[in-house]
């Protein structure tokens, strides 16, 4: 049996490791993740240093190990220069890279994860300085659990399965959503079940609801329940794309908690983001 096999793949992760070695971890269509050792990649004439950048896609010939595998050859084949030259893209992009290394396996196919990755990763590196960043992000995330089989939903309420539609005539109007139910609760039907469990007689202790976590506007939830479609929406008034760019943040919040709450861990590079978000506004 050949102790060596080729993939292609991108880097999510590296780290140093010995004097000048590179530990890298590798998101492969072919095989999900893979952590292996790029041999002198931190020395300056080494053919592997440029190739074993962040998000650097290479095609590889990687040599199985009793522990760690060893990468003997790199072929770049696509990279992503415009997300070094930004510190939001650039945070943004590592921000991904950390939610598709919580869902990703090992030794199974990802094809799926892969390419969305890979496109969303194109996106933040066209993305124009008038577009909102947690836009694009939200965006990502949503795409990303959707093929983890962990998306929200969005489009009906998570207790009676009836459909919720915004009412933008009313600006009061809310509508609840749940970590633990996964989605959209809608408060008045919660309210109802509520007060029948307080006079029935079946003890209270043995019914319970679903916490809310966030209550969403009507222009919160319709940028929500747009996150399954292939592309954003643009508004071109000022004023309005103003208000759609702050609603973004709350809506990237939301899924980022979200995605937290059922992955048991948070995004650091996060963080940063919301650092260059708060002195962008």
């Amino acid at each position: 049996m050949s102790r060596t096999y080729q993939t292609t793949g991108i880097i999510l992760k590296g780290m140093p490791i010995g004097e000048a070695d590179r530990l890298l971890t590798i998101l492969s269509p072919e095989f999900g993740l893979i952590r292996a050792v790029a041999p002198g990649a931190r020395k300056h004439q080494s053919k592997l240093r440029g190739r074993c950048e962040l998000f650097v896609v290479n095609n590889f010939l990687i040599a199985k190990g009793r522990s760690l595998d060893k990468i003997t050859q790199a072929d770049i084949l696509q990279s992503y220069p415009g997300l070094t030259k930004n510190l939001g893209k650039l945070a943004g992009s590592q921000y991904l890279a950390e939610v598709v290394l919580c869902l990703a396996l090992s030794e199974q196919p990802q094809s799926e994860l892969y390419q969305v990755l890979n496109e969303h990763l194109r996106r933040l590196e066209q993305m124009s300085e008038k577009q909102s960043l947690h836009g694009h992000l939200a965006h990502g995330i949503f795409h990303l659990l959707a093929i983890a089989g962990m998306v929200p939903e969005v489009q009906r309420c998570c207790l009676t399965q009836e459909t919720i539609v915004g009412n933008f005539t009313d600006a009061k109007w809310r509508v609840g959503f749940s970590f633990e139910a996964g989605g959209l609760i809608n408060l008045s039907t919660r309210e109802t079940i509520a007060q029948t469990v307080k006079l029935s007689i079946i003890a209270p202790s043995a019914w319970t609801l679903p916490l809310i976590n966030h209550q969403l506007g009507s222009l919160e939830l319709s940028l929500l329940q747009q996150l399954n479609l292939s592309s954003l929406p643009q508004f071109e008034e000022e004023a309005v794309a103003y208000e759609e760019s702050v609603t973004w943040v709350r809506v990237e919040h939301l899924l980022r908690e979200y995605a937290q709450y059922h992955l048991g861990r948070s995004f650091r590079a996060a963080t940063l983001v919301d650092t260059l978000s708060e002195l962008e506004f």
